[in-house]
């Protein structure tokens, strides 16, 4: 039997494929890229109205230290250089209380393909070799990082960056303890505040594999130039122990990861795991979670979790639970996986991995193919504990709640949706600006449609014009 069966057998299972043994890439370092700049520092652009006459030059010396940048682009128009030490926005406001000046805007920068490729050398261990692995951070069957990793860094928070992600889940091979080792991917990767709520101590480290692959869907380390990359890989990853090496834990064990992790911090939670709905079928049987779960919705924290493998129309808990962001699983085809729970409470499906299920009048279902799984670096060889690389066989729900999740937090790092929104609003935010599928939204299927990162953390760039500029 495989251990995906095995594991769904028990009292609560995590939610992943079994473990392969491909050898980890050699590491190399490098300095990730700085993120561009949103507009030139020190130059405005500004407008004069018609009925200045041809006294602009007059007009510029009444402002006081501001002189021509560059040659006039129209009569009506000067691009003005600020003097040292004068802040863009200071100048603005400076500029829009003057007489006869139309309007006064930052000379925006505009970066080529709307996207950021990283150089991750991915399993090939060849230069932007991630592209080959990571179908599901593509556009298209993907989420289309690409285009919100530009986002993010156009605005200045590359990556999610201030935004912490609790992954409650079997732990995480993110530092050296005893006769552990951390993942060679996590180099530039930030972890706060662990804890190991099965062994009573702060070194949550992963003794299956499991966690440490759905962290490094949230924030592997990312153009490094080794490995694969992070959907928000500026986030901090908050390690929660919850389950043993065995993939199993309590409800009293689950709930107390969730109340720690919003107790230090956590703007996301992550819980790909589910408890079986043969067997927990009532949220009165689960009362523990059902509380820790309102604990954090109420504390402004966004919960994602995993729909459940079962192959049922019926979403298992936590993810079902109310206020909780549930995830179902698409392929490469972007059909639903054959594995992946559904049902009238499923928010949205992000890549999960595995063939088609057999889905009536979808045109995307294949069945009949054989489907590529999700790749990320993490243990292949427990309880060795030391031997790292990309297992070939993990497919699962579990590997489509954690780019929910990086999305999530790179929503609110955004600040999209303004400085402080909440798990509701974060949520909608995702449901709206996935792409349809399977017809009207929501239905049972897909919930609102394939998780779309880029159209999610659009629209970051602030500050721009107060009017629109006359020609």
């Amino acid at each position: 039997m495989s251990a995906h069966r095995l594991l769904c057998r028990s009292r609560i299972a995590i939610l992943c494929g079994a473990l392969g043994l491909v050898l980890a890439a050699s590491a190399a370092t490098t300095a990730s890229a700085a993120a561009p700049a949103a507009y030139v520092p020190g130059e405005v652009i500004v407008g004069y109205r018609a009925g200045l006459g041809g006294d602009v030059g007059a007009a510029i010396d009444a402002i006081g230290g501001m002189r021509p940048a560059q040659a006039a682009p129209s009569a009506r128009v000067r691009v003005l250089r600020l003097p040292a030490g004068e802040r863009v926005t200071t100048a603005l406001a400076r500029l829009r209380r003057q007489p006869g000046v139309a309007y006064a805007v930052p000379n925006y920068i505009a970066h080529a393909a709307g996207s950021f490729i990283p150089n991750d050398a991915g399993i090939a261990n060849v230069y932007q070799g991630w592209e080959k692995a990571q179908w599901n951070m593509l556009p298209g069957a993907g989420v289309d990082a690409p285009r919100a990793w530009f986002n993010l860094r156009a605005d200045h928070r590359a990556g999610g960056s201030g935004v912490t992600v609790a992954v409650i889940d079997t732990g995480v091979a993110y530092r050296t303890w005893r006769h552990f080792m951390p993942s060679p991917d996590f180099s530039q990767t930030r972890f706060v505040s662990p804890y190991d709520f099965v062994d009573h101590d702060r070194y949550p480290l992963d003794r299956l594999g499991h966690g440490t692959f759905v962290a490094g869907v949230v924030a592997e380390s990312t153009n490094n130039r080794i490995g694969l990359t992070g959907l928000a890989y500026g986030a901090s990853i908050m390690p929660v122990r919850v389950l043993d090496a065995q993939g199993d834990g309590d409800q009293v064990t689950i709930a107390r990861g969730i109340r720690y992790a919003v107790a230090h911090g956590a703007k996301v939670i992550n819980l790909s795991l589910e408890f079986l709905p043969s067997q927990v079928y009532s949220s009165s049987q689960i009362p523990q979670i059902v509380s820790a779960l309102d604990y954090a919705h109420r504390r402004g924290v966004v919960v994602v979790a995993a729909a459940g493998n079962d192959e049922t129309d019926q979403i298992a808990y936590p993810a079902r639970a109310p206020g909780v962001i549930s995830v179902g699983a698409t392929t490469r085809d972007r059909c639903l996986a054959n594995y992946s729970n559904g049902g009238d409470t499923l928010s949205i499906v992000a890549p999960g991995g595995g063939s088609d299920a057999i889905v009536t009048g979808d045109e995307d279902c294949h069945p009949e193919r054989r489907l590529p799984p999700i790749y990320q670096m993490t243990l292949t060889d427990p309880p060795n504990w030391s031997r790292f690389g990309f297992p070939g066989d993990y497919i699962g729900t579990s590997m489509a709640s954690p780019l929910v999740a990086a999305t999530a937090a790179m929503v609110i790092a955004s600040q999209v949706l303004g400085p402080h929104p909440t798990p509701d609003q974060v949520a909608a935010r995702l449901e709206q600006t996935a792409t349809p599928l399977g017809g009207s939204q929501p239905n049972d299927t897909y919930g609102w449609g394939l998780l779309n990162a880029g159209q999610a953390t659009a629209d970051l760039l602030q500050g721009g014009p107060v009017t629109s500029p006359t020609p």
